[in-house]
């Protein structure tokens, strides 16, 4: 197998991301709002590891949902058929954006909070 150019790989993973944005709705919700977050953080000059703290969960969460996507994806393509397992995997896959998300959102809260709630 021959390996790709490096600058084959970044346009390889920029697909992959384009893809989730154009026909993942729950994708572009969620980078949506954390750019509004993010944003937000910024304007009101939070410290920079509470920043990054941000960027780390907005990101964990982005992952997630990428994840859940490829998972769909395979799940879809291993099993055209409904099946239980097919339908188990699909709901751990979108499970784990739900816990990512829920933690993010906990995350967002204590750091937020105090500054818009003095």
């Amino acid at each position: 197998m021959r390996s790709k150019s490096l600058l084959a790989s970044f346009r390889y993973a920029l697909a992959g991301l384009l893809y989730c944005l154009a026909t993942q709705r729950n994708m572009r919700i969620h980078f949506t709002a954390g750019i509004v977050v993010l944003f937000f953080a910024w304007w009101l000059q939070f410290s920079a590891t509470e920043f990054v703290l941000l960027l780390l969960t907005v990101t964990a969460v982005l992952v997630a949902e990428m994840l859940n996507t490829a998972v769909e994806k395979v799940v879809d393509l291993a099993s055209p058929r409904r099946h239980p397992l097919a339908k188990t995997a699909k709901d751990v896959a979108a499970a784990a954006v739900l816990v990512t998300a829920l933690a993010s959102v906990a995350v967002g809260f204590i750091l937020f909070y105090p500054r818009l709630f003095r």
